[in-house]
């Protein structure tokens, strides 16, 4: 089976990067739909704007952030099917989640990743 990657939106495209899926729900500055080459736009399993917020005006910490990410990833109804969709095309390419956060030390595309691969 083939693996989930996490890159920045703003990296170079590589055909190692399989099945391409932006999981931001708001769309990057600077980007251009023709220069992300999507396959998917999954704003559907990001985090809500209420967390997100909270996040960057430091009312939840890290911990609070991702159990509070992962409360809403199990109360979505089209979180599942979903997950079950990544899970198929793993099968047969490489998927890459794409976001326009800073990679360090982690972001919320590290929480999707582990929640799908459980």
């Amino acid at each position: 089976m083939n693996t989930i990657k996490i890159k920045r939106i703003y990296e170079t495209y590589e055909n190692a990067d399989g099945y391409r899926i932006l999981v931001d729900r708001l769309w990057p500055r600077g980007v251009t739909k023709e220069a992300a080459r999507l396959d998917e736009w999954a704003k559907e399993v990001t985090p809500s704007s209420a967390i997100r917020t909270a996040l960057h005006t430091d009312l939840l910490d890290w911990s609070a952030f991702e159990g509070a990410y992962r409360a809403e990833l199990e109360a979505n109804d089209l979180f599942a099917p979903w997950k079950l969709k990544v899970l198929g095309l793993l099968e047969t390419q490489p998927v890459t989640f794409l976001t326009a956060a800073k990679l360090e030390p982690e972001n919320h595309a590290a929480i999707l990743k582990k929640n799908v691969e459980k």
